[in-house]
């Protein structure tokens, strides 16, 4: 089997181990599992590279486990944390799990890979076990040297937080013991998190050998967190972020970042990405290597069809021509966009003031005469136009163009 270090590392996709023998390890198949917490009830696109990096695994023929924090949810992980999470209730806490399980599951071969919930373990543990047989196994002051807790002693930490590694460190066991997982892997904010388990291990275990992988945290050039649209979270439910949305968030890349994404975020061959890679020296105004990267990441979250979709309603975005989309289509890739109501019966003179598109009746007419203004893709030039539901796929959406790139969605009520 090809060897899964070298896979991740030619994506620059390791930033550290806990013992290098890890390198050879997994020359043969190994079980390893990766954590969710899950403090919302759905993905959001920071799940996104741990999802990926288990499907890697599982891809070159590893054991994969993907492990839902129900418990480890109820207490918080406070590495890099400025201030104290607010707790959820149980119900809501299992709730968010559930959701999340899921959801990650049909990323997933079940036959593959496993799925499980730490609080199936974790509620089984008297508060004296805690302490004695988890507890005494880790110093204090090893604890308060670590960077996720050490960067909070200014600010404050409960002990509720203060215990989260020893937490994580029992799913590490408790996996290892039950389902001989070998190996932990997470971004890099988690390594305190993973070391406090590969300790545990060590302690308890007479040295039985297990290791941890860290993975960088995905930033763009500029150094800013990846992940988020004109201030607001990409989710992966489409009823949250529409697949045309999450399409167009993977075509926005930067030329400096979109390769990095490409070895992030795709299965794709590195001999591919480095042709990209050409293409975006030689040829960056094609950005050919920010579509391939949109279509690819779009197809793996919501599938072919949803992918193939977001490249077609892009292309009616340029075009105008909205007949070319269902109602369904329209509903869900435009259902963050901001819609016109405008009354049937509406000149187009009054509509495109109402819709945002001129400033005064003056200027309407000056662009309907210069042939400017299109409704679905057909010019109009008449300035005794009225807008009507036959405008309106399904009686209702319409898209008004002014020029080349300047439009509108309004709806014909």
């Amino acid at each position: 089997m090809e060897n899964i270090y070298n896979i991740l590392d030619e994506r620059g996709l390791i930033k550290d181990v806990t013992d290098e023998a890890i390198k050879e390890r997994v020359n043969e198949p190994i079980t390893l599992y990766c954590g969710f917490d899950p403090t919302g009830p759905t993905l959001h696109i920071g799940h996104l590279f741990p999802i990926i990096l288990l499907k890697h695994f599982e891809n070159a023929g590893h054991n994969p486990i993907a492990v839902i924090g129900g418990a480890t949810g109820c207490i918080g992980d406070p590495s890099f944390k400025k201030d104290e999470r607010s707790l959820n209730t149980y119900e809501v806490v299992e709730q968010y799990a559930e959701s999340l399980t899921g959801q990650i599951k049909r990323f997933f071969d079940h036959d593959k890979t496993q799925f499980v919930n730490n609080m199936d373990w974790t509620s089984k543990i008297s508060a004296i076990e805690f302490l004695r047989d988890y507890g005494k196994a880790f110093s204090v002051n090893n604890m308060i040297a670590k960077e996720s807790v050490s960067s909070r002693m200014e600010t404050g930490i409960s002990f509720t937080e203060f215990s989260y590694p020893i937490l994580q460190a029992l799913d590490f066991k408790y996996l290892n013991d039950h389902y001989n997982c070998e190996l932990q892997i997470g971004g890099s904010d988690q390594w305190g998190n993973i070391t406090a388990g590969t300790e545990l291990i060590r302690k308890t275990s007479d040295n039985k050998k297990v290791y941890g992988i860290t993975v960088p945290l995905v930033t763009k050039s500029d150094g800013t967190k990846f992940g988020k649209s004109e201030g607001q979270a990409v989710w992966l439910d489409p009823n949250l972020t529409s697949p045309y949305e999450f399409y167009q968030f993977f075509m926005q890349s930067q030329d400096t970042d979109v390769i990095k994404y490409l070895k992030s975020f795709t299965f794709l061959p590195m001999e591919e990405i480095s042709e990209l890679e050409k293409q975006v020296e030689s040829e960056p105004f094609k950005r050919t290597a920010q579509k391939v990267l949109a279509y690819e990441v779009t197809k793996f979250v919501h599938g072919q069809d949803m992918a193939d979709t977001a490249v077609k309603v892009s292309e009616i975005l340029f075009s105008g021509d909205l007949t070319r989309l269902s109602v369904e289509e329209i509903e869900l890739n435009f259902k963050n966009v901001k819609m016109t109501d405008i009354a049937s019966g509406t000149t187009l003179v009054d509509g495109l003031i109402e819709c945002g598109l001129a400033s005064s009746r003056r200027e309407s007419r000056e662009f309907i005469t210069n042939n400017s203004i299109s409704i679905n893709g057909e010019k109009q030039s008449d300035l005794e136009y009225v807008l009507s539901e036959s405008d309106g796929i399904g009686s209702k959406y319409v898209m008004i163009k002014r020029g080349k790139k300047k439009y509108e969605f309004v709806i014909i009520k």
